[in-house]
């Protein structure tokens, strides 16, 4: 039976129905804007919205762009700060009657990348880097997923945290051209090379798409791939995490 995936990112949510077996989506994606106030009320008002659409009635997938844990956000991240130790799996069943599996959206990405994508069969240390508001990462070890291995947090100058000076969201606040931005980019592979000594990159999110644009500027040393499945990889991954 096909199952909803959601995909939450700072600026949009995306849902789908996907065959958890192929990863394949088996209906046209759905979307609607992420709420201005990005509280929980309105967030869950939208999710409530992908789910009426699809008139679904099963159990929900669902990648959330912060820290999870057994369904619980542990850190607010880009969302309004009352998420903060909020139960995300529980204010989304009262929302819609729903069960609802929540995990971490760079670590749906990533894991709809290491079973359907370009991640399947690498072994040793493997990174998925998604490229959106914030830079979500997800990361595996010989196939087995390390849990909110957030590197977009990373104290970085005089930033808070490395994603508010190299995500895309930091082009578009600072109206950075593309080569400017991937500049940013690649300082922060840079520095996750030194820190973690990744084996293989796995590019997704936005800014994947546009890769051949910005990739004579990468200095990393790691090979470096595109997710084939990008924009689709939080929806499956989502849905695959029901399983």
């Amino acid at each position: 039976m096909a199952v909803l995936g959601i995909d939450i990112g700072g600026t949009g949510m995306k849902g789908a129905l996907v065959d958890p077996i192929t990863g394949e989506l088996v209906s046209e994606r759905f979307r609607v804007p992420t709420p201005q106030k990005r509280n929980p009320k309105s967030m869950a008002k939208a999710v409530g919205k992908i789910v009426s659409h699809f008139d679904y009635k099963g159990k929900v997938g669902v990648g959330f762009p912060t820290i999870i844990k057994n369904g619980v956000c542990l850190s607010s991240g880009n969302l309004h700060k009352s998420w903060k130790n909020q139960n995300v799996s529980e204010i989304f069943k009262e929302q819609t009657g729903l069960d609802f599996t929540v995990v971490n959206d760079a670590d749906a990405a990533g894991y709809a990348t290491m079973n359907y994508g370009v991640g399947k069969g690498e072994t040793g240390l493997v990174l998925m880097i998604t490229i959106g508001t914030g830079l979500g990462s997800g990361a595996f070890y010989n196939g087995e997923l390390i849990p909110n291995f957030e590197l977009g947090q990373i104290p970085y100058k005089n930033f808070k945290k490395i994603e508010d000076w190299a995500s895309n969201g930091a082009m578009q606040r600072e109206g950075l051209e593309i080569d400017e931005w991937a500049v940013r980019f690649s300082k922060f592979l840079k520095i996750t090379e030194l820190l973690v000594s990744p084996d293989l990159f796995i590019l997704g999110g936005g800014l994947s798409k546009c890769y051949d644009e910005y990739k004579h500027l990468i200095t990393a040393n790691t090979p470096i791939r595109v997710a084939a499945l990008r924009n689709n990889a939080g929806i499956v991954g989502a849905a695959a995490a029901v399983r």
